[in-house]
């Protein structure tokens, strides 16, 4: 196997906040620096790809440039508006060499080996791998044009004077039905697919509301694994998700020295 991995960072993170999230210190280091160490290192991998914002590709430079050389990652432009976009510019300079592609998420930075030991192991049979984990909760299918306001009821002088300033509001949505979890997985990065099999998918000329790269691969009517993924393999959209991911990186057992077993130095 010889694996291009593509590391899609163009993306505004509009969820996350004004702040830059691929720069923002985890541990001691930028997000997307640890996301492009967890490939590094690996026998597997031959070529990284992070593709940055076309119109600010300088400026990403300028922060990532110098440490993603150090890793041997090439920085490229990815597209403007959708994420398929930015992987479909990366697919343009993956090497003739690479037999697979993995294409993970730049805000996922905490993928262990033992995860990578067992998609990478699948990919080596399957055309098409995504690490999947179980839906914990009970999942109710909403009504998206059945919105009510179940907050606090005003004062009709009050709120024809002052309008909503100060009252609870509560949108609640209607549950259309209960969803059966037993079938139902949280897809997660990165997924791995035989090079020529990604390729034409993304040859397609309709690929608007694709979210994943399983989907466009789904939509040739090729079939799709999902192998078990890591709870602990989490995606920062918001900052929510950035304090959860800094708080279990502090729970884990540290690296002891080379040379001390034990932990006695």
């Amino acid at each position: 196997m010889k694996l291009c991995v593509i590391i899609p960072a163009a993306g505004q993170s509009q969820r996350f906040g004004r702040e830059d999230k691929l720069s923002h210190d985890l541990g001691g280091r930028p997000v997307l620096l640890r996301t492009v160490e967890c490939f590094a290192k690996r026998e597997e991998v031959t070529s990284i790809l992070v593709a940055g914002p076309p119109d600010d590709l300088e400026a990403f430079k300028g922060r990532f440039g110098a440490a993603l050389g150090f890793h041997g990652a090439s920085l490229i432009a990815g597209g403007r508006v959708d994420r398929w976009e930015t992987v479909k510019c990366a697919l343009e300079h993956v090497p003739d060499d690479a037999t697979h592609i993995a294409v993970h998420d730049a805000a996922r930075p905490n993928v262990t080996d033992e995860l990578l030991d067992r998609i990478f192991a699948a990919a080596r049979t399957l055309s098409a791998v995504v690490p999947g984990t179980p839906m914990a909760s009970t999942i109710k299918k909403i009504d998206p044009e059945h919105v009510v306001d179940a907050g606090e009821e005003g004062d009709v002088l009050a709120d024809a004077i002052l309008g909503d300033a100060g009252r609870l509001a509560v949108p609640a949505q209607l549950v259309a039905s209960t969803e059966d979890r037993r079938v139902l997985v949280a897809a997660q990065t990165p997924q791995v697919f035989d090079r020529t099999v990604l390729m034409r998918a993304y040859s397609e000329a309709h690929l608007d509301g694709v979210t994943d790269d399983a989907e466009a691969v789904e939509r040739l009517g090729e079939a799709v694994h999902v192998i078990e993924g890591d709870l602990g393999n989490i995606k920062i959209t918001t900052q929510r998700d950035l304090q959860v991911l800094a708080a279990l990186l502090r729970s884990q057992p540290k690296a002891r020295p080379a040379g001390d077993p034990f932990g006695l130095g």
